[in-house]
């Protein structure tokens, strides 16, 4: 994937990967929106990356994402990228508070059902364009869960499956590229501020992941979630204990 000459659209792009990843391809020579829900976080990103775009979008609510399309057409229409980035990840224990179903449904609905959605909206318009591509941010946890996140692993390893059918099924009849990035613990405040500082530096994955791209490969991790995509049976079990047993 060339990053020079897209634009791209970044959902979760105000902070954190999605704001590393909007950066990287802004120097590049792309033209960036990113979208999110907080308007003080998408000023903070405006002053922090001159040039980017940015518009308030929450991909919870189906509404939103169709309004979103709408205004892609009509504002940006030479979008050629959708990349899937937000995401929100809850530490809970199953067994407590089953009746509060709705905090724990957003993040299903989140992390999964908007990026399946929001793929299937843009289809139409991405296959109209020149060197279209379809990119979702996955997790390493999508092959060794962490019990701890459960909701959060089991969406990331759905979105893992939609996005290796996805990519087979365009292929078949679309110009569309599906690229998949498989994030290990990332130092960023996914989750909560602090709760992520063992993870590897954002700038480190950012360029990275960039560099891998650009050299044509299609699902690329970081570290340990580079090993844990490449994993056998074996491996992966193992590394679900060393995750769940700290």
């Amino acid at each position: 994937m060339n990053p020079a000459n897209n634009t791209v659209l970044i959902t979760g792009g105000a902070s954190g990967i999605g704001l590393a990843l909007a950066e990287r391809f802004v120097r590049a020579g792309s033209e960036v929106i990113v979208v999110g829900r907080r308007e003080d976080k998408l000023r903070e990103a405006r002053a922090q990356l001159p040039g980017l775009h940015t518009r308030v979008c929450d991909v919870a609510r189906a509404a939103d994402r169709k309004s979103l399309l709408e205004w892609v057409k009509n504002e940006f229409p030479g979008v050629n990228v959708l990349l899937n980035n937000a995401g929100i990840q809850n530490r809970l224990q199953l067994a407590d508070d089953p009746e509060d179903w709705e905090s724990r449904r957003q993040e299903i609905v989140i992390n999964l059902e908007a990026p399946i959605h929001l793929a299937m909206l843009f289809i139409p318009h991405l296959r109209q364009q020149p060197n279209p591509y379809i990119i979702n941010v996955t997790s390493g946890l999508s092959f060794a869960p962490a019990a701890f996140a459960p909701i959060y692993s089991a969406t990331k390893a759905a979105l893992h499956s939609f996005t290796l059918s996805l990519r087979h099924q365009l292929a078949q009849s679309t110009p569309i590229q599906v690229l998949e990035i498989v994030p290990p613990a990332v130092n960023t405040d996914l989750g909560g501020a602090g709760l992520h500082t063992f993870g590897v530096p954002v700038d480190a994955f950012a360029d990275s992941i960039m560099a891998r791209l650009a050299a044509g490969e299609q699902e690329v991790g970081y570290g340990t979630s580079e090993e844990m995509r490449n994993a056998s049976r074996a491996e992966t079990d193992a590394r679900f204990q060393l995750i769940n047993n700290r």
